[in-house]
C-alpha cells in the first residue's frame, strides 16, 4: 500500500481478508445456518457492486466519509450490544461506553462530511456564537456520559441516550466547522475515528481480530491526519476544539461582484492574455511543464483533458510532470485517483518537496483549478488563515498559466497575488473549457 501502482492490488487484498474474516467467524462460532446473515451479507455486497459501478471518482471523497459513517454505526451498535450483557464488569462497561461515544460522533461527523462534500450543504464553514466553548464543553460531558455508564448501570437506557446525544453532537458542533480547505483532515481523522471505535467495541466483546484491526486502521488514519495538519500548517488540537485554519467567506460569485475595483479591473484585464505572450506559443516552445491539479479540475471533470494536453505536450518533445499538494482536493490523495483515472503514469505524480525543486528550471507550469496551495500570501501575509501553508511554488517557473473560474479567494479568503501579477496568463472559466483552447491552440 507504500506504493501508488501496488495500491489496487493492497486493495483487493484487503477485500479478500474481509471476506476470510467473515467466514472465518461464521466457522468458528459455528452459525452458517443463521439466514439473517447471510441475508444481510448479501444486502451488503450489493449494495457494494452498485456502489463500484456507478459512484463516480469525482465523488469519491463523499463515498470515503459515508463509509466511514457506517464504520462508526456499526461500532455504535455493537457497544449498546456489548452494554446490556456487560453486567457490573466496570472494564467492559467502559470500552463499551467509549465505542459508543466514537462510534456515534464519527457517524454524525461523517454524515456532515458527505453532506458538504455531495453539495447537500454549504461547503464553507458554519459557525455558531461561541462555536469554540461548544464544543469542548460537548467533549467534556461526553466523557462524562461514558463514565457513568459504569457508575451507574441501573439508569443504562438512560446513559446511553444521554452518551449517544453528546457524542452525536459533538460530531455534528466539529464537522459543520470545516470549509472546504479543511476537508482532507477530517477525512483522514475520521477514518482514524473509525478504526479507534472498532478497536474498542472489539475490547468490549473480547475480540482480539477486531481489536487489532481497527488499531491498525486507527494507527494508520492518525499518522495520515498528522501529514495533513502539517500540510495545512494545523494544529490537530485546534481542529478537535472547533478552531479550524479557514473562515467563511462569500460565495464566489457574490465575493467578485463584492470586489473592490482593482480586482474588478484585474478580472477584466486577465479575461485575455497578458501583454503580447501567446499562450498557444509557450506550450509549443516549453521543453520542461509542470500541471498543477487542484479541486476545480475535479468540479469540472477535466483529468481526461489534462491527459490529453499532456500527450500533445510530450509528442511535441517536452518533459511533463504533475505537482500534487497534500491537500489538494477534498480527501488524502484526491488529486492521484483522478489522474489515475485518465491513465497518467504514477510515476510522474510528484509529491510537493521534489516538485519544488523543480518550477525554477521549467519552462512552464499550467495550474489547473488551485487557488491555495499555490498562493505566495501564505508566506507572506502574517495573521491570516492561509501563513505558514507549506505551497507549490508555480510562480518560480519562467512563464505560468493559470486556469481557474475566476479570482474569488479560495477557501482560506485570502487573495491570490499571482492573479495580478505580470506576465502571468489568467485564463478564467470552467476548467474543461479553458483546457480545450490550449488543446485546439496546440
Amino acid at each position: 500500500m507504500s506504493r501508488v501502482k501496488s495500491a489496487a492490488a493492497g486493495n483487493l487484498l484487503g477485500a479478500a481478508s474481509v471476506a476470510g474474516a467473515v467466514l472465518l467467524t461464521f466457522f468458528y462460532y459455528g452459525i452458517f445456518s443463521a439466514w439473517e446473515l447471510w441475508l444481510f451479507a448479501g444486502v451488503g455486497l450489493v449494495l457494494g457492486l452498485v456502489w463500484a459501478w456507478r459512484v463516480k471518482m469525482i465523488q469519491m471523497p463523499q463515498l470515503v466519509a459515508t463509509l466511514n459513517g457506517f464504520t462508526g454505526a456499526v461500532s455504535t451498535i455493537v457497544a449498546v450490544i456489548s452494554l446490556q450483557g456487560a453486567g457490573p464488569n466496570a472494564f467492559a462497561r467502559g470500552t463499551a461506553g467509549l465505542a459508543l461515544a466514537v462510534g456515534t460522533l464519527t457517524l454524525t461527523g461523517s454524515a456532515i462530511a458527505a453532506a458538504k462534500l455531495h453539495k447537500l450543504m454549504g461547503q464553507n464553514p458554519t459557525v455558531w456564537k461561541g462555536h469554540r466553548a461548544i464544543t469542548v464543553c460537548a467533549i467534556l460531558f461526553m466523557l462524562l456520559s461514558v463514565a457513568a455508564l459504569v457508575l451507574f448501570p441501573e439508569w443504562f437506557w438512560l446513559c446511553v441516550l444521554v452518551c449517544a446525544v453528546v457524542s452525536g453532537f459533538f460530531g455534528v458542533a466539529f464537522a459543520v466547522r470545516v470549509g472546504g480547505a479543511d476537508m482532507p483532515i477530517v477525512i483522514s481523522l475520521l477514518n482514524s475515528l473509525s478504526g479507534v471505535a472498532g478497536a474498542v467495541a472489539g475490547m468490549a466483546i473480547g475480540d482480539p481480530l477486531l481489536v487489532a484491526v481497527g488499531g491498525i486502521v486507527g494507527a494508520s488514519g492518525l499518522l495520515l491526519t498528522q501529514v495533513m495538519c502539517r500540510a495545512m500548517n494545523s494544529k490537530l488540537t485546534d481542529i478537535l476544539a472547533g478552531k479550524t485554519s479557514t473562515a467563511p467567506v462569500a460565495e464566489p460569485m457574490k465575493e467578485a461582484e463584492a470586489a473592490p475595483e482593482p480586482v474588478e479591473e484585474a478580472l477584466r484585464e486577465s479575461e485575455e492574455p497578458a501583454g503580447d505572450v501567446n499562450p498557444s506559443q509557450l506550450l509549443k516552445d516549453a521543453k520542461s511543464v509542470i500541471i498543477i491539479p487542484g479541486y476545480g479540475m475535479a468540479l469540472a471533470q477535466a483529468q481526461h483533458l489534462v491527459k490529453r494536453l499532456s500527450d500533445l505536450l510530450e509528442r511535441n518533445g517536452a518533459q511533463v510532470n504533475f505537482a500534487i499538494h497534500p491537500v489538494a482536493g477534498r480527501m488524502p490523495g484526491h488529486m492521484n485517483v483522478l489522474l489515475a483515472e485518465a491513465d497518467v503514469d504514477y510515476d510522474k505524480m510528484l509529491e510537493m518537496d521534489d516538485v519544488n525543486l523543480m518550477f525554477g528550471s521549467s519552462d512552464l507550469a499550467i495550474v489547473v483549478g488551485a487557488n491555495d496551495v499555490i498562493s505566495p500570501a501564505a508566506e507572506t501575509a502574517e495573521g491570516t488563515p492561509i501563513f505558514g501553508l507549506p505551497i507549490l511554488h508555480a510562480d518560480r517557473a519562467r512563464n505560468l498559466i493559470i486556469c481557474n473560474y475566476d479570482l474569488s479567494p479560495g477557501y482560506a479568503g485570502v487573495e491570490n497575488p499571482l492573479y495580478t501579477k505580470p506576465g502571468v496568463i489568467m485564463m478564467l472559466g470552467d476548467a474543461a473549457e479553458t483546457l480545450q483552447t490550449l488543446i485546439d491552440g496546440m
